[in-house]
């Protein structure tokens, strides 16, 4: 199997975290990966995005433009930016809520939000939206996000890897203390998954 994701979004976010479980469930599994993630000013909101590629035929832990299979977006605007990597048949995974970038602040800018989504819905691809802002209500956090979208793409089976492979990787990567409600965001995650896939 060869399998390229892609996973973006900006500093705090929880991209690193998802991108590691990711690759311990393919390699759980017995797959061969190669990860790697490129860090802007990831600590003060700048743009994060992490490779993970599975495959013997692998060489580069880089995703070429075009060869991304799966893009998972945690941030509307990364996704808009990402969306060259994207397969022509590939599938993208988004945070329907925006978060500026910091250099819009700090320029004095704007954050056309509604430019970003005309964008995002003229282009003809396999595509699911989730809202961080859900978590919030049920789980109390918005930090649960890396784990809900894992969830949605395992529910969605886009991602070529098991549930129970990810759910074990969250045991052994996240703080204990933590693993509980992030396996119960995960589930959660999974049934929006389903539901997507179905419609």
């Amino acid at each position: 199997m060869n399998k390229n994701i892609l996973i973006c979004g900006v500093g705090g976010q929880g991209t690193v975290l998802s991108s590691r479980i990711l690759a311990s469930a393919f390699m759980s599994e017995g797959h061969t990966v190669h990860s790697a993630e490129t860090i802007g000013m990831a600590q003060r909101g700048g743009s994060v995005v992490s490779h993970v590629r599975v495959g013997d035929e692998v060489f580069s832990p880089l995703i070429p433009e075009g060869r991304a299979d799966l893009i998972l977006a945690f941030e509307p605007g990364e996704a808009a930016g990402c969306l060259k990597y994207l397969t022509a048949n590939g599938c993208v995974i988004l945070n329907s809520h925006p978060i500026p970038p910091v250099t819009v602040s700090l320029k004095g800018g704007s954050y056309n939000e509604k430019a970003i989504f005309t964008f995002l819905s003229s282009q003809k691809i396999r595509h699911a939206t989730v809202s961080s802002d859900e978590l919030i209500k049920k789980f109390g956090s918005v930090k649960y996000f890396n784990i809900l979208i894992l969830g949605v793409a395992s529910g969605m089976d886009v991602l070529g890897v098991s549930a129970q492979s990810i759910e074990s990787q969250i045991e052994k990567l996240v703080k204990e203390k933590f693993v509980a409600i992030n396996k119960e965001v995960f589930n959660a995650g999974y049934e929006i998954g389903l539901k997507n896939a179905a419609e």
